[in-house]
């Protein structure tokens, strides 16, 4: 059974494609290489035995889209990450992230919009609840206006794949996941330094290992226990294995609904305090920190109910804050070294 993964050398494509192999699928991977690289590949073959088959396309080309369906007519579900994917570049270059994460979508549904049914997997976003106003967020939390252009192009994209699966063959289901940390445990795959990071985890391993003199806080006098903002952070590896559980959903047509929507988190937040003092706890290391002021599009506070997807997929995270922290500095460890 064929599976598309668009962006799947990226940090939780690469991951995601991991799991599938391990499920015996076959898997196709899409991926631009604009915040990837093909060495990704040596590290999946080296966990699962096997390199999936690649090719380096640009999805923001239509007929590069059509091209590649007619090519790959038999594959059975697409699992869709390619997308820029950070909150602070989407503010000072929104035009960017609309050509990259909307008209990508548009593109993959048109080509499977043509089948008689297609499975579709959306790599959604806590960031479409905005600054939900009641804590946990579960999946009927009203949808507030986005904080981010990167935030809205998810809340778009869920509602351009609903309107769409209600006159087409798609089935979809929509993963709203929370933050995403860690690296596999065998050290092969984890998250590429390639530019600026654009999460906490990474600049903290980078801190830890002495490319950053040190790290930035931005705030502590948000209205939480230590005035920094508060995340749930989920470890790679539970999250891939999600979405293997909701493809399987869909594929076996098990799914209730044509559009079914699942939080993807551990159900705790965690502080940046806290986050920081579990790398110092698995590292040995004290890390030097500076507070510095707000940064604009976060939010204060975002963990999720994850009830639904316990019940519903009978999915449930196996990993803690400390195995994700010691899995990525473990994985910072390796490519410095």
């Amino acid at each position: 059974m064929k599976i598309l993964v668009t962006g799947g050398l990226g940090f939780i494509g690469s991951h995601t494609v991991v799991e599938l192999q391990n499920e015996g699928f076959e898997v196709v991977v899409i991926d631009n290489l604009s915040n990837s690289s093909e060495d990704v590949l040596k590290g999946i073959e080296a966990i699962t035995g096997k390199k999936p088959l690649f090719e380096k396309l640009d999805l923001r080309e239509k007929s590069v889209v059509q091209d590649f369906f007619k090519r790959h007519s038999d594959v059975n579900g697409v699992i869709h990450f390619a997308a820029s994917k950070a909150v602070g570049e989407s503010v000072g270059n929104p035009l960017l992230y609309y050509e990259n994460n909307i008209n990508s979508l548009v593109y993959l549904l048109q080509e499977l919009e043509k089948k008689e049914s297609a499975n579709f997997i959306f790599s959604s976003s806590c960031t479409v609840y905005g600054q939900a106003e009641t804590m946990p967020i579960n999946e009927d939390s009203a949808i507030q206006p986005a904080m981010s252009p990167y935030g809205n192009t998810k809340q778009i994209g869920e509602e351009i794949i609903t309107d769409v699966a209600k006159v087409s063959g798609i089935n979809a289901v929509l993963l709203r996941y929370f933050n995403p940390i860690g690296a596999h445990p065998s050290v092969e795959i984890g998250e590429l330094p390639i530019g600026v990071p654009q999460n906490l985890v990474p600049f903290i391993t980078q801190t830890g290992i002495g490319l950053r003199k040190e790290l930035m806080v931005y705030g502590n006098d948000y209205p939480t226990p230590d005035g920094t903002c508060i995340r749930d952070y989920i470890h790679v590896v539970d999250l891939a294995k999600a979405h293997v559980i909701a493809l399987q959903r869909l594929l076996n047509k098990k799914n209730e609904e044509k559009v079914e929507t699942f939080n993807l988190g551990t159900g705790v937040g965690s502080s940046v305090l806290e986050v920081i003092n579990a790398f110092e706890k698995v590292s040995g290391k004290k890390l030097a920190y500076q507070i510095v002021d707000r940064r604009e599009g976060d939010v204060t506070l975002a963990y999720a109910n994850t009830d639904k997807a316990n019940k519903v997929l009978g999915w449930k995270t196996q990993l803690s804050l400390e195995q994700a922290m010691e899995s990525a500095w473990k994985w910072e460890q390796k490519i410095r070294s």
